[in-house]
């Protein structure tokens, strides 16, 4: 916020696609779970890259596995692999729990990983696949078919056919919609673009039953809640069942675009054969060493334990304010919403920008905190004590009387 601000937005709004609308912040670089914009001014990134920077903005252990890895080969293309691309695909079947057989398909993101369920699903030899209400899985335009907010599709219709909708946490509903033409169900543990909502355990496991009742498979989507994210390496784990495969992306590369399917056991890992999917850069030397080195620190730092304690930390704190605009906290670990009596989280993530905060107004009466695993108590609660103030101005600001 500052004149190079200006001057470098007002660039961008003529050379760069508007898809993104116009961003508030030109940034230059961060440290640790701080990150500042082009004018020097400084902010707390309660957002993470939105859950990618698992490690936050510097970290010692990522710079040196990406320099080290550039200096020796960034890129290698799929006609060969890499001792990284194993070791990953390894450390990711471990990590997972998966049984021996699982097998990891490498992409460039979240969205690909989707895309290459979505082909694992066909393989089936089915095609209906039932995702729920208020889900978000990606804007290409096979995710863009499981993601259900009408704005995303609606322009981009017909997606591909043989998709359903069911509301989310609804028993009865999943109950109905699956059925021996189902290829896969997909869902998120938590949906973070709905607000970091949960289904709650007896619905994932529901799913789990109901899929192997009708020989389909469960697809669950950790590109947000994986890597850590809610106090487990993946948010399925603590809802005690195995699905038959998971997408991964966001905080996997720490910042650099990796994203991954992981196929659990032979049957499964085995749909898609040779030639039927690929991608130029996915799993990529660059790109598997960052992972590698994302996964070592999260254990050698113990952040999955930090990260269920913090966030725990951190939604006591926020209840704890006794604020009447805080209606809930919702979530795990580190993936957080607050939700508000009245739609002004807009307004509150203005608010906190002005005085160095970055949050995420993900709905209209929720903010979403997705921070670094390494953020310390400490620094959220410098959130938690600006909060009550930020409240307060957004909510005299929509009612001036």
């Amino acid at each position: 916020m500052g004149a190079r601000n200006d001057e470098l937005l007002a660039r961008y709004q003529r050379s760069v696609m508007g898809v993104f609308g116009l961003p508030p912040l030109v940034l230059s670089h961060g440290s640790g779970c701080h990150v500042w914009d082009v004018d020097g001014n400084r902010y707390l990134d309660l957002v993470g890259g939105i859950a990618v920077n698992a490690l936050g903005h510097g970290h010692p252990a990522l710079v040196s596995a990406i320099s080290k890895q550039a200096a020796e080969a960034i890129h290698i293309s799929n006609l060969f692999t890499s001792e990284g691309q194993i070791a990953l695909a390894e450390r990711l079947v471990e990590l997972a729990g998966a049984p021996q057989g699982s097998a990891v398909f490498f992409a460039n993101s979240g969205a690909e990983a989707i895309e290459a369920a979505i082909k694992l699903s066909r393989r089936t030899g089915r095609s209906g696949i039932v995702a729920a209400e208020g889900a978000f899985h990606g804007r290409t335009t096979g995710a863009l078919a499981l993601t259900h907010k009408p704005a995303y599709r609606e322009p981009f219709e017909p997606l591909i056919a043989g998709v359903s909708h069911v509301p989310f946490g609804d028993e009865a509903a999943l109950r109905a919609a699956v059925t021996a033409e189902t290829a896969a169900v997909v869902l998120e543990p938590l949906q973070g673009e709905a607000g970091v909502l949960s289904p709650g355990t007896a619905y994932l496991r529901l799913a789990r039953e109901l899929t192997r009742q009708h020989g389909a498979l469960l697809v669950l989507d950790e590109i947000q809640t994986g890597i850590g994210r809610t106090g487990t390496w993946f948010a399925f784990q603590q809802a005690g069942i195995l699905p038959d495969a998971i997408t991964v992306a966001k905080g996997l590369g720490g910042g650099v675009p990796i994203g991954a399917l992981v196929a659990f056991g032979p049957e499964v890992a085995g749909l898609l054969t040779a030639g039927q999917h690929g991608s130029t850069f996915g799993g990529n030397p660059l790109a598997a060493a960052a992972g590698l080195a994302v996964l070592e620190t999260i254990e050698e730092q113990g952040l999955l334990a930090h990260a269920a304690k913090a966030g725990q930390h951190l939604a006591n704190s926020v209840l704890a304010l006794g604020h009447p605009l805080v209606t809930e906290v919702r979530g795990a670990g580190l993936l957080r919403a607050i939700v508000l009596a009245k739609p002004v989280a807009a307004a509150v993530a203005a608010l906190a920008r002005d005085v160095g905060f970055i949050v995420n107004p993900v709905a209209p009466q929720a903010i979403r905190l997705a921070p670094p695993l390494v953020i310390s108590t400490e620094e959220l609660d410098s959130f938690v004590t600006a909060l009550p103030a930020l409240l307060d101005a957004a909510r005299n600001s929509e009612d001036p009387a």
